[in-house]
Parts: structure tokens; C-alpha cells; sequence
């Protein structure tokens, strides 16, 4: 067996189910059953109603032990101090499984629901800059900054706690953030552009680049394909054509995971923990 094979599966439900809490749960399990590197949860500001991802995200943690979850963000009307504390929160429950995608909102419609900005040029180039504050507020808690002493009324240490001030083009964060430092540094950051991500869902292969798959592929396929250079695979397809049909197949080739080797979703993917750039 040549390089891993990794596989995700983006989640989505239809009618009632979409707002049970209970059906979210039973998917990422049995995608958990498959050991698949990680889900996604779709949101967006416009279309069909459905759950907040990240809170379904949350939900579901503490009811998985191994499999990443990688809830979608729409970052473009979304402040970026709020975001970073609520995927820091989500790798705390669930042990070092977070990750993140980031989305961008260009339709003036959904900046109506928000009426606070009319500007929407250059997106993806905010949403670059979006993920270079979500890492340093990340980054401004130091490991071991909580303390935690009662008799002495310490609750964490000042000098591992940093101001980012980051100022940019749309961004101006002093920070720091109010949550601890993630277990995995930086939750991995998805988006279907490259150059900040990563994780990146596109149809060219690269380092790190899921290809999006919009039925299932056969082992010789998916084989090709990563002979073509790409990561991974992301399919949006019936869950259980990947679990039942597919991962089974590819176990019986020796070439996908019977079990876990790995408890955070960057272990998943062969990425180290980063080093906290305010140490």
C-alpha cells in the first residue's frame, strides 16, 4: 500500500430530518463505523432552512471519539473573534477533532440579512486574511496559559496570553481570544480555494487537495486520481454507498484504514501540531 487514501463524506439531510439532532448523529456515526478521516456540515445564508453547523457540529462531538468534523462557515458576514472561539470550543469537546470551512457570501441578497455592509468585492482575498486571524487568536492563548489555583486565585498566567494585533484591509483584532488554546494548535482551516487552506476542495490536484466526488468512484478510480497528484476525496453521495459499498471494497485491497491510528483530525491527515507563534 502506497500513500493513505483519505476520505470524507459531506453530510446532508432533507425534510424533518434536517432539524434532528438525533438523525446528525447516527450519519457521523456511521461514517465514524467506516473510519473516514472526516465529515462536513453544509450551511449557508440562503436556501434550503437547516441547524447552525457548527453548533450541530458540537452536538454531535461528545456522541463520536475518532472522526473529524469540519462544520462550513460563511465568514463573509461572520466576525472572525466569534468564529475563532466557537471552532476552539468545538476542538475542546471533541478532543482535537474540529476543523473548519471557511465560505464566502457574494449574493447582495443574503447582505440584506445583516445591512451592514454593501461591499462585496474581493471575498476570497477577506476570507484569506479571516483565516490568518482565526490562527492568531488561536495562537494567543500559549499551552499551559490556564492555571487554574484556587487557593491563590489564579485562574490562568498573563504572560502566556498575547494581544494579535493584526490590523488589515478589513480586519482590526487587538484579540486576545477568551477561550484556551485549541489541542491542536490550529483546527485545520478547508475552503475551495488554495493559498491560505489546509485543506483544499478543488478539481485540480495538489498538496492537501480533496477532490470532490457528485455520486461514488471505484477503487481504480479513486487510485488514478491520487496517482494524479490529489490528497483525498470528498463525496457527496448517499452515505451508505461509502460505507457499505465503497470502504469495504477498499478494504478488501488492503488500501483504507480498518481502524483508526490517529485521535485528532490532523493526525488523520499526516499535519503536526504547530508551533504557537506568540511562544
Amino acid at each position: 500500500m502506497g500513500s493513505p487514501l483519505h476520505l470524507a463524506v459531506a453530510l446532508r439531510a432533507t425534510g424533518d430530518e434536517v432539524f434532528t439532532a438525533k438523525h446528525w448523529a447516527g450519519l457521523v456515526r456511521e461514517a465514524e463505523e467506516a473510519t473516514l478521516d472526516f465529515v462536513t456540515f453544509d450551511d449557508s445564508l440562503g436556501g434550503e432552512p437547516g441547524l447552525d453547523a457548527v453548533l450541530t457540529a458540537a452536538r454531535v462531538a461528545p456522541l463520536t471519539t475518532r472522526i473529524g468534523l469540519v462544520p462550513t462557515a460563511v465568514v463573509t458576514h461572520t466576525e472572525p473573534f466569534h468564529l475563532s472561539k466557537a471552532i476552539a470550543t468545538l476542538d475542546h469537546v471533541s478532543e482535537g477533532r474540529a476543523g473548519v470551512q471557511l465560505e464566502i457570501a457574494p449574493d447582495p441578497l443574503h447582505a440584506k440579512h445583516f445591512g451592514r455592509r454593501d461591499n462585496l468585492g474581493d471575498l476570497w482575498e477577506e476570507a484569506s486574511d479571516y483565516a490568518e486571524v482565526l490562527r492568531r487568536l488561536w495562537d494567543s492563548w500559549e499551552d499551559g496559559a490556564e492555571i487554574r489555583d484556587v487557593a491563590t486565585g489564579r485562574f490562568i498566567d498573563r504572560d502566556k496570553l498575547h494581544h494579535i494585533d493584526f490590523e488589515g484591509r478589513w480586519f482590526k483584532v487587538r484579540g486576545p481570544s477568551i477561550t484556551p488554546r485549541p489541542p491542536q494548535g490550529h483546527p485545520p482551516i478547508a475552503a475551495a480555494t488554495p493559498g491560505f487552506a489546509d485543506i483544499v476542495f478543488a478539481d485540480t490536484p495538489g498538496e492537501r487537495v480533496f477532490r470532490d466526488v457528485d455520486g461514488t468512484a471505484d477503487p481504480d478510480q479513486l487510485l488514478a486520481w491520487q496517482a494524479e497528484g490529489f490528497a483525498g476525496f470528498r463525496f457527496h453521495a448517499d452515505l451508505r454507498e461509502i460505507t457499505q459499498g465503497l470502504v469495504p471494497e477498499l478494504r478488501k485491497r488492503g488500501l483504507f484504514r480498518t481502524a483508526y491510528e490517529h485521535s485528532t483530525l490532523r493526525g488523520h491527515l499526516g499535519l503536526a501540531k504547530p508551533a504557537n507563534q506568540f511562544a
